[in-house]
């Protein structure tokens, strides 16, 4: 039995809510939102609330119903706040900046790596800090791994591109190997 997908999910004044045909349409302040809900999971709105259930009792089922739960939670997070990921540049030389929505990183490479936003991301940049946000979590978490991809922190320096909260662990090199 999912605990996530019992629990009702309370819609906040200036969000809209629709179900049409299996699929959930959520709008807010910053934009507007669609899921499609697979035929298994049960959706309803009323009194100012969604709720979820499953149609079928098998393991896959009961999978979903959290997960479209959750999911359309996370829609009406983004529509009213926003998601953003943070991540931090380390090295001697190590830069990033913005031009027409774009993201260009010096990163120690012989060019100057250039990150295309896609639609519904935006960027900005302090000092050694990128800041990647938008109102769909996926799409945010995922153009944030792929900055990180770019030049992943190795672990003797820590130079590289990592997430703000992300602890880096280190090695000590040839200093141990030696003793």
């Amino acid at each position: 039995m999912s605990r996530i997908g019992q629990k009702p999910i309370l819609i906040i004044p200036g969000v809209e809510v629709k179900e049409t045909d299996g699929k959930v349409e959520v709008k807010g302040p910053k934009g507007q939102l669609s899921l499609e809900v697979p035929s298994e999971i049960k959706v309803e709105i009323k009194d100012n609330q969604i709720h979820f259930s499953p149609l079928k009792s098998d393991k896959r089922t009961k999978s979903l119903w959290g997960l479209m739960r959750t999911l359309v939670f996370n829609m009406i997070e983004g529509v009213t706040n926003g998601f953003d990921k943070r991540l931090e540049i380390n090295g001697v030389g190590f830069k990033a900046r913005i031009e027409d929505k774009d993201l260009f990183l010096d990163v120690g490479f012989s060019h100057p790596i250039k990150v295309e936003a896609k639609e519904g991301i935006f960027f900005s940049v302090e000092k050694n800090i990128i800041i990647v946000s938008g109102i769909d979590k996926e799409l945010v978490g995922q153009m944030a791994a792929e900055i990180r991809r770019i030049k992943p922190p190795e672990p003797y320096k820590g130079k590289g591109i990592k997430y703000v909260d992300e602890v880096i662990k280190r090695k000590l090199g040839k200093k141990a190997a030696g003793g």
